[in-house]
C-alpha cells in the first residue's frame, strides 16, 4: 500500500495513493486517496504510470 497510481480515465492524471485493498468474494477493490477525496476502483481502472498523452489532450 501507499503506492502512487493514476486512474486510466482521469484527464488530469492526478496522483492517487493506494490506502486500502478490499477483498470481496468476486475481486479486489482498491481504495485510492487524492487530497481529501477517497474512491474505490477495480484493478483495471488504475495504472502505476502517468499517461502524459491523456493529460496533455484536455
Amino acid at each position: 500500500m501507499k503506492q502512487i497510481v493514476y486512474l486510466v480515465t482521469d484527464k488530469e492524471q492526478l496522483p492517487r495513493m493506494v490506502t486500502a485493498i478490499k477483498v470481496t468474494p468476486d475481486c479486489l477493490l482498491y481504495e485510492l486517496s487524492q487530497a481529501q477525496n477517497m474512491s474505490t476502483h477495480y484493478d483495471f481502472e488504475i495504472s502505476p504510470k502517468l499517461d502524459v498523452m491523456l493529460s496533455t489532450t484536455n
